[in-house]
């Protein structure tokens, strides 16, 4: 991509160009936000770096390329952490400079820019961004500071000291430092005090005055004088004012080009330098996508199914069309119309949402859902985030499904954690479309499908499906860390995704691939935490025609995150306390019946549970073995009077192990059945046969609690 960098004069954005270079962008501006008055040095923002301003003029020149610069005009009027568009805010000084860069140089497609740990302004860069048609580029995003500091010396940026504000830093003696110097001191106040290594607490600020990309010439600081700010005798504040500086023009060139696959930037002797003022150009180039509502469509009413649970607090709805219309684009339209019109119906919203599931007939579509789908959920509809999403292909028209099917998990508060970093970077990968990397509420982390993709360049690993199963439980890793866990400890079920294209031996590489990971990586995160605890998750893998991106794994962890209160929650303390008979339909325990479940229990607070039903157990169920001729080239077919007993067994199953952990189907936030296509059984017939099943039980559980009251009150 053609990339714009944002520079402030800092070792962080210059290393941030340096960084896109080498993942195979290109470098055509530069972008720069400056003070009113020349004579000022610092603002008062919680945007921008100032201190040094009168000098980057000059990086035009050092990198042969055209700088664009505003003067700051707004303030930090907007202070949550989430940006929304306000008027008089400093975030629309940058808006007006991108979109000028953007106006003069069509070409650009992305913004680079050197936020670290900073949530606020990475979060402001992407909401300008979204709003250009921009990808925001932030390479140097949640790495290690030691080792990004270490990095940028060592790739051959020569950066000085311009701001100190910390314990241990005093202006007299480590102001126009050269970084190299003060590294060794830097990592020792770390081990004193506590200090970011990169001054991403604001401990420090530096000024770029040579790197590798500066291929004309390099800044010789000739004279300054330091200012302070304040004489705290704890820690000191002072800046760097320059006095006197000039370009001292490197003769040849081509020694300082950058190596490995860096490709060569513009050499010309002078670069551009231009102003940008305010302009009558409103709102030219933002975007904002038709908001569609209605649950007709060309005045056609519409047949939906439609299901939900019965939790109060967080339940599933799942939506699809009955009457299919012209394809997924359409299909999904009126789906996602009547969720929106649903979610009102019981005075909620998107921004309820806390999770969606999105199965589509045929990934090959996956854009045009994707079109679709920010037609409705988008970052103004929903101001605490937006949802976490998974996509898969599943066979819904030979199923008899219409070609999208959607599942939502809604909350009746708005108490949520949500993830999303829409910048392209190295730590995760981007989700740069209205849904998030993850979604924290009230200790259940739900975490969006990862893919195995490698996250600078947002590409699949080569290497086969093992490979991209490694990537894919990193990728989740470095979700879990910014909530302060790991997937190795705090899984209660992962949900494993596999392609048809996997060949069976491959799947069985992924489970023990899978294993391995995990055990590695539960081994390092105890010892890193000192702790001893950790779930035991469960695993469910499930076979689909295909994936984003024609991705052979993608990987779906649901993570408990403790918040240290051990409060029951409100709907464990109403339940009755009834006895439940320990058989229905005539099933009765069985030893083992336990090879069929996989639970994961956490006291008065989670109960999941994988109930898999395979072949041999149908005919156990059963009672009696299937005849041969029920297998036809691969396919499986059941009758349905035995497919009729196996559901009851299952709900059967279900009741039985919730009953016994004090749960009761009225806790239940999602619940799902995976079929095999093979089964060649419409869903008709299926959904009547769980339901069914659900209201005898329903029935029978009411009847045995009217006789247990009687008898007790005789």
């Amino acid at each position: 991509m053609k990339v714009v960098a944002l520079v402030s004069g800092g070792k962080d954005s210059c290393y941030a160009m340096m960084k896109a270079i080498h993942y195979g962008h290109e470098i055509v501006a530069l972008a720069n936000l400056m003070p009113l008055d020349d004579s000022v040095d610092e603002l008062d923002s919680y945007m921008y770096q100032t201190v040094g301003h009168q000098i980057i003029v000059r990086y035009a020149e050092c990198m042969g390329l055209p700088l664009f610069r505003r003067r700051i005009q707004g303030s930090s009027r907007h202070q949550e952490l989430g940006y929304k568009e306000t008027q008089g805010d400093e975030v629309e000084d940058l808006f007006t400079l991108l979109r000028e860069v953007k106006r003069k140089i069509p070409s650009v497609t992305a913004v680079s820019s050197g936020a670290i740990a900073s949530d606020y302004q990475r979060l402001r860069v992407e909401s300008v961004c979204s709003r250009l048609g921009l990808v925001s580029l932030a390479y140097l995003w949640k790495q290690d500071q030691s080792l990004l500091l270490q990095e940028m010396i060592k790739s051959g940026i020569v950066a000085v000291t311009v701001k100190v504000a910390a314990m241990g830093l005093d202006p007299a003696k480590h102001l126009g430092k050269e970084l190299a110097f003060l590294t060794a001191y830097l990592h020792k106040l770390k081990e004193l005090y506590g200090i970011n290594v990169c001054g991403e607490g604001g401990e420090y600020e530096t000024l770029t005055l040579d790197c590798p990309l500066f291929s004309n010439a390099r800044i010789v600081l000739d004279e300054h004088q330091v200012v302070m700010h304040s004489s705290d005798a704890i820690a000191p504040v002072g800046i760097l004012h320059p006095l006197a500086f000039h370009l001292e023009f490197k003769a040849d060139v081509q020694h300082l080009k950058l190596q490995d696959n860096i490709h060569d930037i513009c050499t010309q002797r002078l670069g551009s330098v231009y102003e940008v003022h305010d302009s009558l150009e409103g709102c030219e180039a933002t975007y904002k996508p038709l908001d569609y509502r209605a649950d007709t469509v060309d005045g056609i009413e519409h047949k939906f199914n439609i299901s939900r649970t019965n939790n109060k607090g967080t339940f599933s709805l799942s939506f699809w069309l009955q009457d299919s219309c012209n394809g997924l684009q359409e299909d999904l339209r009126i789906v996602l119309g009547k969720i929106e019109s649903q979610l009102l119906g019981l005075g909620f919203g998107w921004e309820n949402v806390l999770y969606i599931h999105l199965y589509i007939d045929d990934m090959n579509k996956f854009s045009e859902a994707n079109e679709t789908y920010v037609n409705f959920i988008r970052q103004e509809k929903c101001p605490f985030g937006v949802p976490s999403r998974s996509t898969v292909q599943v066979p819904l028209i030979e199923s008899g499904f219409s070609s999208a099917y959607i599942e939502v998990l809604v909350s009746n508060n708005k108490s949520k954690k949500v993830l999303h970093v829409q910048s392209i970077s190295c730590w995760a990968p981007s989700c740069i479309g209205p849904y998030s990397q993850a979604t924290l509420h009230e200790g259940i982390l739900h975490m969006a499908g990862q893919l195995g993709l490698d996250p600078p360049t947002m590409n699949l690993c080569q290497g086969g499906p093992d490979v991209e199963l490694e990537q894919a439980l990193k990728n989740s890793e470095a979700v879990a860390k910014c909530y302060n866990c790991s997937v190795s400890t705090s899984a209660i079920v992962f949900v494993i995704y596999c392609s048809k294209r996997v060949s069976s031996s491959e799947r069985l590489d992924i489970q023990e691939k899978q294993e391995t990971i995990l055990r590695q990586m539960k081994i390092s995160h105890l010892q890193e935490a000192n702790t001893y605890k950790g779930l035991d998750p469960l695993f469910l893998y499930v076979l689909v025609p295909d994936l984003p991106k024609r991705a052979s794994v993608e990987v779906k962890p649901i993570l408990y995150v403790e918040d240290g209160t051990d409060t029951v929650p409100e709907a464990l303390t109403e339940r009755s306390r009834s006895e439940t008979p320990s058989h229905y339909w005539g099933f009765k325990p069985e030893n083992w019946h336990d090879s069929c479940i996989q639970k994961c229990v956490v006291s008065g607070k989670i109960c999941a549970i994988i109930l898999n039903i395979t072949s041999e157990l149908a005919t156990k169920i059963c009672f009696d073995s299937q005849p041969a001729d029920n297998v036809n080239n691969g396919q499986y077919s059941l009758p349905k009077a035995y497919m009729e007993k196996i559901s009851k067994f299952c709900i059967y199953l279900l009741d039985k192990v919730m009953t016994d952990n004090d749960f009761t189907w009225e806790d239940i936030m999602s619940l799902r059945f995976y079929i095999p296509e093979s089964l060649q059984m419409s869903v008709q017939v299926l959904q009547s046969m769980f339901c069914n099943a659900l209201f005898e039980l329903s029935e029978m559980s009411h009847n045995n609690f009217k006789m247990a009251r009687s008898q007790s009150s005789t």
